[in-house]
């Protein structure tokens, strides 16, 4: 059957408003921000089209929908569709088989064969031969669809290519759920426009964000279940450290702290895939055949985890260790299974679109934003209202404050926002997001630049995120508080989530005043009034407490050392250099009281 033949045999699904008559795509009733988008795309004819939607909210089918209606009015004649990985590749291919439209996922080199309409190739292809695509751009008026475009910025010479070759298509459309990146390379075919603050962002022709997608039902809710614990590692110079997640340190110690949790010879990532275990059976009395998936930073560590997964449920993980044919068919495999469990190493920026997976496991060192947002992008597409997602973290600074932030919009800057004489803000995350784009997965040498050894770990329930608040108090692993979060249902509006948190929480917070404080021997206090902070923060309030003193010394005229004295006195706890954020702020607040007092 012909594209035009193809495209004809669906009009029928059309409503009668639609330009043209145009087929839906893969869908026969296209949601509302896909049928926003094409109307904008059809009555503007733009030769560019920035199109960020949130993951999950069905980009193919808008993507497939506009080419068939490209190709039903003849303003282009075939469709390149460029896509991050091979697995994506042929899910787009076969995506566009099912409303007419064929596209060769194996094209190399050559002329297309007459039964295609067009070719599936991937950013990588591209940059090793960009003339072979751009001679077929010139030869045939093409749609050229640049799926989750930030890739073209992954390297000059990716970003190059992609011009090079696509620099003469009729059309171009590009997708993205995460439009950030930390660097400033210059995505292709991206409009930039300058803020109030002189910083070139890109510019969204159209953008359907999480919480639009969230308000709507397109996506699940997110439940974010975050373990601390006690953390005993080896330096390299063989001093031993002991620390706590969450509790403010050096970034190299979070790090090092980090990669001891996440070890699988020690107890924290066993009980972590206990509990997640446990969450999935509950999620699965409501949606049967949802999935699992870890999140691991490497080989090893991907088999490591898929043994105690055996070991804790009796049955086989499935383990994708790299994006090769075998992993893609694995993927597939476990796609239309109803299997438990799957491992992948850093196969989640685009590279596993399994929409049935509703619990993971962030068990990578990965800590960018853009990483993060595609990570948990793997667990939120919905299938029908109601359903929830629920993804386990290490009580890790930047990993709660981008849970705390799924709902913020975010666009590529190509200027660095820099004040005289501060930090590149930009400058930490840098490499990781080198190393979070890369696309195989092999030993990386992240072990030798932070060498130490993992001695032993142990898992603690700290809190549970959703919608930008925080609830729960700690709780030792098996536990009845750990059970009342892990049993939260798996099928619930986003409002009755929120309502459900509190109560539980409100539960623990009256059964922990019954214990006597001899029982404590965890840190009682409610998720929200145990904020995790980051070194830095820590630095920040101890500065902002000498301040406060310094400036109420002159108003006084006692010496800094009584007024901290009495700081103590009054609010309890040790000397600044060792006390909490909390203490820090409650010292700061009663120091400003004692300023106004004397006005």
């Amino acid at each position: 059957m012909t594209t035009t033949a193809a495209s004809s045999a669906h009009s029928h699904h059309l409503s009668p408003a639609f330009p043209g008559r145009a087929p839906w795509g893969t869908a026969s009733k296209l949601r509302a921000w896909q049928q926003g988008a094409l109307e904008k795309y059809v009555q503007e004819q733009p030769r560019d089209f920035l199109a960020v939607a949130t993951p999950g909210a069905g980009k193919t089918t808008f993507a497939l929908t506009l080419a068939s209606w490209l190709l039903h009015h003849h303003v282009v004649q075939q469709v390149t569709v460029v896509a991050p990985t091979e697995h994506l590749k042929k899910q787009w291919a076969e995506a566009a088989a099912r409303i007419g439209i064929k596209l060769d996922p194996e094209y190399s080199a050559g002329p297309l064969g007459k039964e295609y309409d067009g070719v599936a190739v991937t950013y990588a292809g591209v940059g090793v031969r960009p003339m072979l695509h751009r001679n077929r751009v010139e030869q045939r008026k093409t749609l050229v669809i640049l799926d989750e475009i930030h890739h073209a910025g992954d390297s000059k010479s990716w970003g190059e290519a992609c011009l090079e070759a696509f620099e003469p298509a009729t059309r171009r459309l590009a997708l993205t759920g995460t439009p950030f990146r930390s660097d400033t390379n210059p995505i292709p075919f991206v409009t930039y426009e300058e803020d109030n603050a002189g910083i070139r962002r890109s510019a969204a022709d159209y953008t359907y964000g999480y919480g639009s997608a969230l308000s709507d039902g397109v996506v699940r809710p997110v439940i974010f279940l975050s373990y601390s614990g006690s953390m005993r590692w080896r330096t390299k110079a063989g001093d031993e450290i002991a620390a706590r997640l969450g509790e403010p340190m050096t970034k190299d110690a979070v790090s090092q702290a980090w990669r001891t949790a996440l070890d699988a010879r020690g107890e924290w990532m066993p009980s972590v895939l206990r509990a997640a275990d446990q969450r999935l059976t509950e999620v699965r009395k409501a949606i049967p055949d949802a999935g699992a998936l870890v999140i691991a930073s490497d080989q090893d560590s991907a088999r490591a985890y898929a043994k105690l997964i055996r070991e804790i449920t009796g049955t086989k993980a499935t383990l994708v260790l790299s994006d090769d044919a075998g992993a893609s068919n694995r993927i597939d495999e476990f796609s239309d299974s109803d299997d438990r469990w799957m491992v992948a190493v850093r196969m989640v920026s685009e590279g596993v679109d399994v929409p049935r997976l509703a619990v993971g496991v962030y068990a990578t060192t990965i800590s960018t934003p853009l990483f993060f947002a595609q990570a948990v992008g793997r667990f939120v597409r919905s299938r029908r209202r109601g359903e929830t997602a629920s993804v386990f973290l290490p009580t890790v600074p930047d990993l709660l404050t981008f849970a705390n932030e799924m709902e913020k919009e975010r666009d590529h800057a190509l200027d660095k926002p820099k004040k005289e004489g501060e930090e590149d803000p930009y400058a930490e995350s840098e490499k990781e997001m080198e190393e979070a784009n890369k696309q195989q997965d092999e030993d990386t040498g992240e072990q030798e630049q932070f060498a130490f050894e993992a001695l032993e770990s142990e898992a603690v329930f700290d809190r549970v995120l959703y919608d930008g608040a925080e609830f729960g108090m700690q709780a030792h692993p098996g536990s009845e508080e750990e059970q009342d979060y892990l049993g939260i249902p798996g099928l619930l509006e986003p409002d009755q989530v929120q309502m459900l948190l509190q109560k539980r929480q409100a539960r623990q917070i009256a059964h922990s005043r019954k214990k006597p404080d001899s029982e404590a021997d965890l840190l009682e206090l409610p998720a929200e009034r145990r904020p995790v902070v980051s070194h830095k923060e820590m630095m920040e309030l101890r500065k902002q407490l000498n301040t406060m003193v310094s400036a109420y010394v002159h108003q006084s005229g006692k010496p800094h050392g009584v007024i901290h004295t009495e700081l103590r006195r009054v609010c309890g706890g040790p000397p600044s250099a060792e006390a909490t954020a909390g203490q820090l702020r409650q010292r700061i607040a009663k120091v400003q009281e004692w300023a106004t007092r004397m006005r």
